[in-house]
């Protein structure tokens, strides 16, 4: 199997080993990182995001990781710009890019193209994702489909992410979200790609993020939270999602011991790995699924 005219995307569910694999990967067939995760763009996240260590920097290249500021937004537009570039400069270089990460979003910008539509704003956005939180899922995706009758059967009903984001773009441009996808083309082929999703099992997922969890907190997630407070950035800003930081400021203030928080972020990121996985299902039907047990025997493949 010859990779080295190709551009390797590896995603996953988060804890899923993604990162360690592709440095494999990398050391393999002659490769440099690229990150295609949202939250480790950010400086200030090292550990809440699970960024990579810096050995594994000083062992093979990584690119666009801890370079942004957690007081400014950083988009999927900003993202495929530098990715794209990032590419091109691995491959003038006859090295292979690896993009590697959870953000399906920033995966689809690459391989279908970026749609074009106007910002939507804060308050619209926020007003939509409340009520979404009032009425539930089920009534809410119930709405989406009297708003929008296009997109029956695009998205997964249980996909609250994707079915928030149709409804504020059909309620904010009065244009179904699969008529902006109908304009928007990716400038590389699809043979261009050679596609990894490590289809981790579900109950050894779960064992995985409370093992992981419990290790933020141990490398420092605490005082990681206690600085970012420091910076007061506004709610408006991405990296304000960031699962760990609402949990630990709790823990800060007394309202929950450490155990308490170790539960809550990984219940939390129990429920993002299933958002990932719900994804992958409506997105990634034509990517190549690798149990973990068999990521070693596809490494001797190649």
């Amino acid at each position: 199997m010859n990779l080295s005219s190709k551009i390797v995307l590896i995603s996953g569910p988060t804890a899923s080993g993604k990162s360690e694999f592709a440095i494999k990967l990398a050391k393999k067939i002659n490769g440099e990182i690229v990150n295609a995760d949202s939250m480790q763009v950010y400086k200030e996240l090292q550990i809440l995001s699970a960024r990579p260590k810096i050995k594994d920097y000083q062992n093979t290249k990584h690119h666009l990781y801890g370079f942004q500021s957690v007081k400014k937004n950083f988009s999927v537009g900003d993202w495929l710009k530098l990715s794209k570039k990032k590419i091109t400069e691995i491959q003038n270089r006859k090295k292979v890019p690896i993009l590697v990460g959870g953000t399906g979003l920033y995966f689809k910008s690459l391989t279908d193209g970026l749609i074009k539509i106007p910002n939507i704003p804060f308050k619209i956005r926020n007003k939509i994702r409340l009520l979404n939180k009032k009425i539930g899922q089920e009534k809410f995706y119930k709405k989406l489909m009297i708003l929008d009758k296009k997109i029956k059967n695009k998205i997964d009903p249980n996909d609250i992410q994707r079915s928030i984001r149709a409804y504020e773009v059909k309620y904010h441009t009065n244009k179904s979200l699969v008529d902006w996808y109908k304009n928007t083309k990716s400038i590389y082929d699809k043979d261009n790609f050679f596609k990894i999703y490590i289809d981790y099992p579900r109950e050894k997922l779960v064992e995985r993020i409370y093992v992981r969890s419990k290790k933020m907190i141990k490398d420092g997630a605490v005082n990681e939270v206690q600085k970012f407070l420091k910076l007061k950035v506004k709610k408006d800003k991405t990296a304000t999602k960031a699962i760990g930081i609402n949990e630990i400021s709790d823990y800060l203030d007394k309202k929950a011991d450490l155990n308490e928080i170790i539960t809550k972020i990984a219940i939390k990121t129990r429920q993002y790995a299933k958002r990932q996985s719900t994804w992958s299902r409506g997105n990634m039907s034509d990517w190549i699924k690798i149990q973990p047990h068999s990521l070693n025997r596809f490494l001797k493949k190649i």
